[in-house]
C-alpha cells in the first residue's frame, strides 16, 4: 500500500514536472515568435525605407541634372547678353565717332560757304553747298536718332546681364522719371502708364505709386512700349487702392 501511494506521488511529481516544463517551452515558443515577429517587421521597415531612400535619390539625381541644364541655359544667355551687348557698345561708338566726322564736315561746309560769299561765288555754286550741307545735317540727325536707339538697347542689355549675375539686382531707372496711371485692374492687380521707352522706362524697374505725397504701392513694369508700359502691383507693397491718375517715380533711381 505504502509503495502504492508513492508511486502515484511519483507519478503526480513527474506530471507536474512535465507540466512546469511545458509551459516554460510554451513561454519561450511565444518569446521566439514575438522576436520572429518584430524582426520581420523591421526588416520591412527597413526595406521600405529603402525603398524610398532609393526613389528620393533618383529625384535628387533628376533635380541636378535639371539644375545644370538650366545652368547651362543661363550660362550661354549670359554670354549671348555680354556678346550683344559687346556689340552694341561698339556700334554705339563708331556711330559717334561717324557724327562727330559729319559735325566736323558741315562746320568746314559752312566755313568754306561763308569763304564763298565773301569771293562772290555764284549763286548756283552756293545752293549747292546749301543743299549739301542740309543733307549733313539730315545725317547727322539720323546719326543721333540711331545712337539713342542703340544707347537705349545697350542699356537694356546691361540690366538683363546684370539681373543674371548680381543677386536682387535692381534695375535703376532715370531718376527724373515721372508718370501717373492711365488704367487699373484692381482683379489682376495690373496697371498701364503714360511712360515708356522714350522716357527711359526699363523692363524690371521699380516704380512708387503715390497719391497725395502718399506711398500707395509698389510696381514693377513687365512690358515697356514706345510711350507708354505695363506693370503689375508687387505682392505685400499694396498699401491702398491704385486709381487712374496716380503718380509713378523710380524706386531705384540711377545714380
Amino acid at each position: 500500500m505504502l509503495m502504492r501511494i508513492s508511486l502515484i506521488v511519483a507519478i503526480v511529481a513527474g506530471l507536474a514536472t512535465a507540466a512546469i516544463s511545458f509551459i516554460q517551452v510554451q513561454e519561450k515558443i511565444e518569446t521566439i515568435k514575438t522576436d520572429r515577429n518584430n524582426e520581420r517587421s523591421l526588416k520591412e521597415t527597413a526595406q521600405q525605407e529603402l525603398a524610398e531612400t532609393r526613389d528620393t535619390l533618383a529625384k535628387t539625381e533628376k533635380d541636378l541634372k535639371d539644375t545644370k541644364s538650366e545652368l547651362a541655359a543661363t550660362q550661354q544667355e549670359r554670354d549671348k547678353a555680354v556678346a550683344d551687348a559687346t556689340a552694341q557698345t561698339r556700334r554705339a561708338t563708331q556711330l559717334n565717332e561717324e557724327l562727330n566726322k559729319t559735325r566736323a564736315e558741315r562746320e568746314t561746309a559752312q566755313a568754306e560757304l561763308a569763304a564763298w560769299g565773301a569771293l562772290g561765288i555764284s549763286v548756283d555754286q552756293v545752293k549747292l553747298v546749301i543743299a549739301q550741307v542740309k543733307q549733313l545735317e539730315e545725317q547727322r540727325l539720323v546719326l543721333q536718332d540711331e545712337i539713342k536707339i542703340l544707347t537705349r538697347s545697350n542699356t537694356r542689355l546691361t540690366n538683363e546681364l546684370a539681373r543674371f549675375i548680381v543677386p536682387d539686382y535692381k534695375v535703376p531707372l532715370p531718376a527724373e522719371l515721372r508718370g501717373k496711371i492711365l488704367v487699373t485692374d484692381p482683379k489682376w492687380d495690373f496697371v498701364i502708364l503714360d511712360i515708356g521707352e522714350d522716357q527711359g522706362v526699363l523692363e524690371h524697374g521699380e516704380l512708387l505709386v503715390n497719391r497725395d505725397g502718399k506711398l500707395v504701392a509698389k510696381v514693377v513694369v513687365r512690358t515697356v512700349e514706345k510711350g507708354r508700359s505695363i506693370a503689375n502691383v508687387m505682392p505685400g507693397w499694396k498699401l491702398g487702392d491704385v486709381i487712374e491718375g496716380d503718380l509713378v517715380i523710380p524706386a531705384h533711381p540711377a545714380s
